[in-house]
Parts: structure tokens; C-alpha cells; sequence
């Protein structure tokens, strides 16, 4: 088995793959690179047995075979060859063989054989989404995901798919958002629960592809193919958490504000907030609101003034100010709206602009009780 590859095109298939794997394996062949050839086609693949994701790369060879070469060395001598053409053996002695310009290296390899075979998805359902709704989508939901291992259903986000649009949701109880599309469709009705890992790793590619992604899925497990690569990974179980439930339906107090302007002040107020609960408080008055923080334990307190659009009635609110810097940070609008009902229920928070056609943002924030 022998090929001739470039040794920069391989660096940056290898560099998306190795996301992939994981820093300690149970299984020692998941340190490995799956290379398979077959005369002009190399497909490499990488697997933490939850997530799979192959690379189909145009190479130079006549002969076919599969091996399993060890990642970080892999990556490591690749990362120092300034471009050029590398040939790798298959020897004899189980090493294989990469010879550059400038001399030859040789890595112990495992057999192909002994690497988990991907899982073939039966009579799945198949959906297209353009890379940029995905990738959009991902980013502007997935930092909402929960870390806790004892809800695993809140740790991913939720894909609902319908022929009216395409909704993706995430939430870890304290925080909610959902981001709706209607311009992009699904053939029929379909929900599943995406993990975090395969969606981080979509995320950090997708944004310079223009490509439309086949997503095809079924009851345990999603592939999402598109350009040269095949990412394939096991859905998590269970039954999501019914997320209308507690969007507000009735917000009579509605604030307008610039964001920017906004997210700078809670910035500034958060940091004499007390460092366990974050708290800080919201005061609306007329067109005033007033953002305040105090830490009673080291007698640290702040207060901001800033002018607003506002309709409803004069109220209190605390947040979490973590919460309410990541969630404005995660927009990217001029001006956010604000909707409330009452101090003790969640808050609403939407871009005013900045949409495409067809495109909902709704964030949603849990209030802390304030101690007056």
C-alpha cells in the first residue's frame, strides 16, 4: 500500500478530524487515524465511538488497503513540513513509511481492522440545509446547552424539523433560546437531540462553506454530509423538555435599548456583583433604567443610569448577569427588546434588527429573587 499526498492539503483534513478524538481514550486504537484506500481515493477517519467523521481526500496511488497511524504523531511531524509531496509505504515490519524532500520517517500503524466500523443508518429520513442556516443556528443556540450529566436531554440542543420550518432549541433551565427559520424546510415532521461535541465541530467548519448539508437521521443516530466530509454521530436519548411551555405568552412591559450600550453596562455593574449569585438588579422608570449591583460581604456596590424605550408599568427585576452578558453577546442586532410580565417570571429577550428574511431569535432569561 503506497500513496503520494500533499503534505498541507493532509495537515488540514487531519486538523478538522482530530477534534474528533478525544484526549484519553478507553479504547488505545481511537489515538488513531483511520486511512482507506482505494486506488485514487483516501478517506480518513477519526471516532470517539459516539462521534465519527471521515474526510475523502484526492491522492495519487494505485493500490488499496487500510491502516490505523497513531494521531498526535501524525499531526505533529505534519504541522513541521513546509508544503510539499509526501509518499507513504506500508512496510513489511508494520511501519509505515512517509518520505519528504528531506528524509524518511517511519510510525508503528495498527491494522485497519481492528478501528470501529461506523454504523450504516437504515432507510433514513433526509433533510438540506444551507451551511450558513446550520452554522448560524449552532452558534446562536448551543452556548445556552446545559453541562449537567443528570439531565443528559438538556446538555444538546434540540433540532425540530417540519415542511414549515426548521427549529433549534436549547436550554439549561435557567436559560432558554430558540432560533426559528421559515425560508429553509424539512419534508416531514421530525425532532432529535444533537450533543454538544459534533455540533462544536460543525460549527468551527461550516463557517467557511458554502455548501448545502444533507442531514440524515433516524431514531439513535444523525449524519450530516457535505463538500468532502461525513460527520456521523449517536443522538442523545430521551424525550425534550416541552420549551413553550414556559415562554411567557402575555409581556405587557416592553424595553427597547441599544445592546451594546446595554451589554457595557452590565459589563461594568457585574463586576461588584456578589461572585456567587451575580446578581444584578434592573429598575425601569419611565424612559430611565436604572442597572444596579451590590456585594453586602465586601461592601462593593454600583449603579448606572441609561435612557430607554419603554411601555408598561415601573418595576424591579433581578438577573443573573452572567446569563444576560452571554445572551447579548450572542446577538449581534443594533437594538434587543426587553419583554416582561412580572418580577418573578422570565424575560424575553429578541433583536429589534439585523434579521435575515424568515429568521426568529428568541432568548429567554429566568429572573433571581431580589432581597430588598
Amino acid at each position: 500500500m503506497k500513496f503520494i499526498v500533499s503534505s498541507s492539503y493532509l495537515l488540514k483534513q487531519l486538523q478538522v478530524l482530530g477534534n474528533v478524538i478525544n484526549s484519553s481514550n478507553t479504547l488505545p486504537i481511537l489515538d488513531n487515524f483511520l486511512f482507506e484506500l482505494d486506488h485514487k481515493t483516501l478517506t480518513v477517519s477519526a471516532s470517539d465511538l459516539e462521534t465519527t467523521m471521515s474526510a475523502t481526500l484526492d491522492i495519487d496511488s494505485t493500490s488499496k488497503g487500510s491502516v490505523a497511524v497513531p494521531a498526535k504523531l501524525l499531526l505533529e511531524i505534519l504541522k513541521t513540513f513546509p508544503e510539499q509531496p509526501l509518499t507513504f509505504t506500508v512496510q513489511e515490519n508494520s511501519t509505515i513509511e512517509i518520505s519528504s524532500n528531506s528524509g524518511k520517517y517511519a510510525l508503528a500503524y495498527a491494522p485497519g481492522e481492528e478501528f470501529p466500523k461506523a454504523v450504516n443508518l437504515d432507510e433514513p429520513s433526509v433533510t438540506l440545509v444551507p451551511a450558513d442556516v446550520l452554522a448560524t443556528a449552532i452558534s446562536k443556540t448551543i452556548f445556552a446547552a446545559g453541562n449537567d450529566d443528570l439531565r443528559p436531554v438538556m446538555s444538546g440542543v434540540f433540532f425540530q424539523f417540519s415542511p414549515q420550518g426548521l427549529i433549534f432549541v436549547a436550554t439549561d433551565a435557567h436559560k432558554l433560546v430558540k432560533y426559528a427559520r421559515t425560508d429553509v424546510t424539512a419534508s416531514q415532521v421530525a425532532d432529535f437531540i444533537m450533543p454538544k461535541k459534533p455540533l462544536t465541530i460543525l460549527k468551527n467548519i461550516l463557517g467557511s462553506s458554502d455548501a448545502e448539508i444533507k442531514i440524515e437521521y433516524n431514531d439513535s443516530n444523525a449524519t450530516f454530509s457535505f463538500d468532502n466530509y461525513v460527520l456521523m454521530c449517536r443522538l442523545i436519548d430521551g424525550k425534550y423538555p416541552n420549551y413553550e411551555a414556559v415562554i411567557p405568552k402575555e409581556n405587557p412591559n416592553k424595553l427597547m435599548i441599544d445592546r451594546t450600550q446595554f451589554l457595557n453596562s452590565v459589563r461594568r455593574v457585574a463586576i461588584f456583583s456578589n461572585k456567587t449569585t451575580h446578581q444584578i438588579r434592573l429598575k425601569i422608570a419611565g424612559a430611565e433604567l436604572n442597572i444596579s449591583a451590590e456585594d453586602i460581604d465586601y461592601s462593593n456596590k454600583a449603579e448606572e443610569r441609561l435612557t430607554c424605550d419603554y411601555q408598561g408599568d415601573d418595576m424591579q427585576i433581578g438577573y443573573n448577569s452572567r446569563f444576560l452578558t452571554e445572551m447579548l453577546t450572542n446577538l449581534q442586532s443594533d437594538m434587543i427588546m426587553l419583554e416582561m410580565s412580572l418580577p418573578n417570571r422570565a424575560g424575553i429577550l429578541t433583536p429589534v434588527d439585523g434579521l435575515e428574511e424568515g429568521e426568529t431569535v428568541t432568548m429567554l432569561v429566568m429572573p433571581v429573587m431580589l432581597n430588598n
